[in-house]
């Protein structure tokens, strides 16, 4: 905003925009940009004004929270006049409207609505020294923040519940004129989407029988993602999310709070969680996806922000991985629910909190009942507002808002190496569980391999390798055909026992070192690297061949794989070798097919 700032904009305003502008007889609206969070909240809003040409966009920035970053690129992307903020408090307008108190607010020159970037107010302004108490002043609710010279600073102050009007008029009783009920269109957007929910589970990569484990945060340091004091569990969390999650019952993936990428930048955001995305954690868009990643989900692990509140009021399971109540208002909705809300156990095994919460779940009331007295009325409700503070009746037709959109296909790209269980029961059922760097040998039946994408970031672990995968185009020049590749594979890793080269989502083609080569294929319905670790189970049991098919289990789903191949298998006594049961396979260790006469 700083470059912007050096130039005052001459049209569709401007002393002399009545030479230039080709509509100059326009309603102005002004868009008061705080940072890039309170910013989206306006562009939900922004689409109420659509068909009308009696209607001006303009848009400024008042300069005045520390998250800067990417308010620029936001502004150019709405693509709307932008104005700097010593233009725009210098230029009358109809009606402005901000999803903030900050900034000089009081010096615009026109009608000034106000509306909520979040569950309603419940933030307290942080005390310098002990904890929150009723005494301390709420932030969006204390006379400092809703009073000019004793009077209410906005024209309209909207809430989405008359319990925050109540809390309004405890606080700063000379503000509740102010007070307009307008529902939430953040949640109202969200209400609208949830029969797509299929949909985004799908974009996420998110497979039939899989569950959507989201991990979720707002920002400062007592959040989840915050390191605050000694209890920084995030780094923990992470790697359980990864190690105790089987990767073919569980996805994974993070919603973080604007000002997180915003103050940190997002190429240190994605260095911290490098670790995480290769064991198959997908990062959200922050701006675009985290409804619909938020409708997506089977359970939310998150902490006091509004995206954990918004999970329960939709009756998704919620897990608090951070409790904090410090900067909360004792009697907002929002600090009664961290007071009810589960609690994960950051050092206790993370898959059976997980099981029992889904198991047990039963949605809680409060947070469905408070977050919005007008569920799917808050269109109707604003353009109502708007444009009896603008003075021009409303265009006719309905007043909606703008349907999520459908995200971009992220599937998991899994690249850290997988610890790979296997158990061949009695009627021929193959069960396989597969577990993302392991910091221990996962608990259960069955027998151990060790399975590498053969983009690993460690290149040692492809020498202790059983299966190495890839992912690719079967007509790749770059790679040669997928058996030229698997052949190279087995040749430069003697201790590897199959390649399988990944050619789409329902098919691989598979290698064995002294065995078959061919195809497998399946619904595209799991992994096809999963394919190739049942596979090698199946020929450890002697069998020379799957042409009858092979049945995979994994946690509740049954996966049918249909096989193509050429070539003889081993003997069922030299390949029983490959079958490692115990500990992590070291060097030492190994069972490999190189070592068969």
């Amino acid at each position: 905003m700083a470059e912007r700032s050096r130039e005052w904009v001459r049209v569709p305003v401007g002393d002399e925009a009545s030479r230039w502008a080709t509509r100059g007889r326009c309603r102005r609206v002004l868009l008061v940009v705080h940072n890039v969070t309170a910013a989206t909240r306006l562009l939900d809003v922004l689409p109420l004004f659509r068909d009308d040409l009696r209607v001006q966009l303009l848009a400024t920035c008042t300069g005045s929270s520390p998250f800067q970053s990417g308010v620029t690129e936001l502004l150019d992307s709405v693509g709307v006049p932008v104005l700097p903020w010593e233009q725009a408090v210098s230029t009358p307008v109809d009606l402005a409207i901000s999803a903030s108190l900050g900034g000089q607010l009081a010096e615009i020159r026109g009608q000034l609505v106000i509306v909520s970037h979040g569950i309603g107010y419940n933030k307290t302004l942080r005390p310098t020294t002990g904890s929150p108490s009723l005494g301390d002043p709420l932030f969006g609710l204390a006379p400092e923040w809703v009073l000019a010279d004793g009077v209410p600073l906005a024209d309209a102050m909207v809430f989405s519940h008359p319990e925050q009007i109540e809390r309004l008029g405890a606080a700063c009783p000379e503000a509740v004129p102010a007070a307009v009920l307008g529902g939430d269109p953040c949640f109202d957007r969200i209400l609208a989407a949830r029969h797509h929910r299929e949909r985004y589970r799908r974009a996420l990569g998110v497979r039939p029988g899989q569950r959507l484990v989201l991990l979720n945060s707002t920002w400062n340091p007592d959040s989840l993602f915050g390191d605050r004091g000694s209890d920084d569990v995030l780094p923990l969390l992470l790697r359980k999310l990864a190690s105790d999650l089987p990767v073919d019952e569980y996805r994974t993936a993070a919603v973080l709070h604007p000002n997180i990428w915003a103050a940190h930048g997002p190429g240190q955001v994605r260095l911290w969680l490098d670790r995480a995305a290769r064991a198959g954690l997908a990062l959200v868009d922050p701006l675009d996806g985290w409804r619909q990643a938020l409708i997506a989900a089977d359970l939310v692990i998150g902490d006091f922000g509004s995206v954990s509140y918004y999970a329960a009021a939709q009756g998704t399971p919620v897990l608090l991985g951070s409790a904090s109540l410090d900067g909360l208002g004792p009697t907002s909705p929002v600090a009664e629910f961290v007071r009810t809300a589960p609690r994960l156990d950051p050092y206790a095994p993370l898959l059976p909190q997980v099981e029992h919460q889904l198991a047990t779940h039963r949605p809680l009331t409060a947070p469905a009942e408070m977050t919005t007295s007008a569920p799917g009325r808050s269109a109707a409700l604003l353009r109502e507002l708007f444009y009896g503070l603008i003075g021009i009746p409303q265009p006719p037709g309905p007043a909606l808002l703008d349907p999520l959109p459908l995200p971009p296909y992220a599937p998991a790209p899994h690249t850290a190496p997988l610890r790979v269980i296997t158990r061949v029961r009695d009627d021929g059922v193959i069960e396989v569980r597969r577990f993302s760097e392991p910091v221990a040998e996962p608990g259960g039946p069955g027998d151990g391999h060790l399975a590498v994408h053969e983009d690993t970031l460690d290149p040692g672990m492809l020498d202790l390798a059983d299966v190495i995968w890839r992912h690719g185009d079967p007509y790749d020049p770059r790679l040669g055909t997928p058996q030229q590749w698997a052949a190279e594979v087995l040749d430069r890793y003697p201790g590897c026992s199959l390649a399988a080269y990944v050619m789409g989502p329902d098919a691989c083609t598979v290698r064995h070192r002294d065995g078959p080569t061919g195809e497998l294929t399946a619904r595209p319905d799991a992994d096809p690297a999963l394919y190739a670790s049942a596979f090698l189970a199946h020929l450890a049991t002697g069998a020379s061949d799957a042409t009858g098919g092979i049945i995979v289990r994994t946690g509740a789903a049954e996966h049918r794989i249909r096989s193509r191949l050429t070539g003889q298998a081993l003997p069922a006594d030299q390949v029983e070798g490959v079958q490692v049961t115990g500990g992590l396979l070291g060097a030492e260790d190994r069972g490999s097919l190189l070592d068969q006469p």
